[in-house]
């Protein structure tokens, strides 16, 4: 199939097709003698199976890893089963660390309480964010650069 047919088949755009290939989660693919390619249902499964890794919020290097023990040692459950198992635990200390500012959030516009501009000094900008009397002052070492 050539490769419009391979994105309507896997509603993968055909810009991403192509940078798939080159990030190696496909394969090169045979050519016609015109120089098109020519994709098999192998580039359908692994497009979905891409697609289905990426919804899970899997990076396109641990898809590509997974696809190449796929490819050298068979199925590749118990890799797939780590990578999961770490991609849990980091969920859940983002989900620990978004729960923190959610509550710090809270605690800094509580709820029917309006804001007090006479907070606010001349030498500072904002109460609600540059209060000193909170426990979790931001980390300078983080952020734009």
């Amino acid at each position: 199939m050539r490769i419009g047919e391979l994105a309507a088949r896997t509603g993968v755009r055909v810009r991403t097709i192509r940078f798939y290939e080159q990030a190696g989660l496909l394969s090169a693919p045979a050519r016609t003698p015109g120089g098109q390619r020519e994709y098999d249902d192998e580039a359908v499964m692994r497009l979905r199976f891409a697609r289905s890794a990426q919804a899970l919020g899997l990076s396109l290097a641990q898809i590509a890893e997974v696809l190449r023990v796929r490819d050298r040692e068979g199925p590749p459950c118990e890799h797939v089963t780590e990578l999961l198992e770490k991609h849990i635990e980091g969920l859940e200390i983002k989900i620990r660390e978004l729960t923190a500012l959610r509550d710090d959030l809270r605690a800094r516009v509580p709820p029917a309480v309006l804001p007090d501009p006479g907070r606010c000094p001349s030498d500072r900008i904002c109460y609600l964010i540059e209060d000193e009397g909170r426990a979790n002052p931001v980390d300078d070492s983080e952020g734009d650069e």
